[in-house]
């Protein structure tokens, strides 16, 4: 793909759990001593809906009211339970050795539990050909200019995963979208003109110059790019 521009419990404990590595984790998470919580839409009792898929290497979620996949990173909790979070730290799920499944988010900040409400799709990223792709371009320019009242410009620059450079396209301009409609977080963006998607060594994120940069790894699915909540904590520590 060549260049493209447009306008427009906290508990701690003494126990070998609290001792185990990444790779401890995803063997115990693989073992047959858990009932792991299947891929499938999950509602809360906050009414809160969700897509969770574990039929990858690494368990995706989404919340079914946004565009946005985490890849979720499993950490282990008092009580043999399993902390889900996603590449900013944030807690998203805690599942229990039988299966039991409580959400966290801005609305529920202290959990919710949450029941299988029915199947689901897996979360596979999204293909579009070259006039549809120049399309979205299009379109997400003109709603940041919009939302900020200025032009911002948008580049995409990858060879190698396009879906993945779309994915995170759609993600880094959802986030920016979410910053400039927040009284606390809109005058972070007073100097952003242009949204750069681009390829290289390790997923990253940098904010400099009026210029917001996100770097995914290519052939890593979701797992190699930034997520929005990350995104957000960049622009925030400019």
């Amino acid at each position: 793909m060549a260049l493209f521009v447009w306008s427009g419990e906290a508990a701690a404990r003494s126990s070998l759990l609290d001792q185990m590595r990444p790779s401890q984790v995803r063997a115990m998470l693989q073992s047959g001593g858990r009932t792991l919580p299947p891929t499938g839409r999950y509602v809360s009792e906050s009414g809160e809906s969700f897509i969770f898929d574990r039929s990858g290497q690494r368990p995706l979620f989404r919340f079914q009211s946004r565009n946005e996949t985490w890849a979720l990173r499993g950490t282990p909790a008092p009580r043999g339970d399993i902390i889900y979070r996603n590449d900013a730290g944030d807690q998203i799920l805690r599942v229990t050795p039988d299966g039991g499944m409580t959400l966290y988010s801005q609305r529920n900040p202290n959990g919710s539990p949450a029941s299988m409400a029915g199947p689901a799709p897996s979360l596979a990223r999204p293909m579009l050909g070259p006039v549809q792709l120049a399309n979205l371009m299009v379109q997400r320019s003109a709603l940041m200019s919009r939302a900020l009242g200025r032009t911002v410009t948008v580049q995409l620059d990858g060879e190698q995963d396009e879906a993945l450079c779309i994915d995170a396209l759609m993600v880094t301009t959802d986030a920016v979208l979410r910053m400039a409609g927040s009284p606390t977080m809109r005058d972070q963006l007073r100097r952003l003109r242009t949204v750069t998607i681009t390829e290289g060594r390790a997923a990253s994120v940098a904010y400099a110059s009026g210029d917001l940069r996100v770097t995914v790894l290519p052939l890593q699915g979701t797992t190699g790019r930034p997520s929005s909540a990350r995104i957000i904590q960049a622009v925030r520590r400019d």
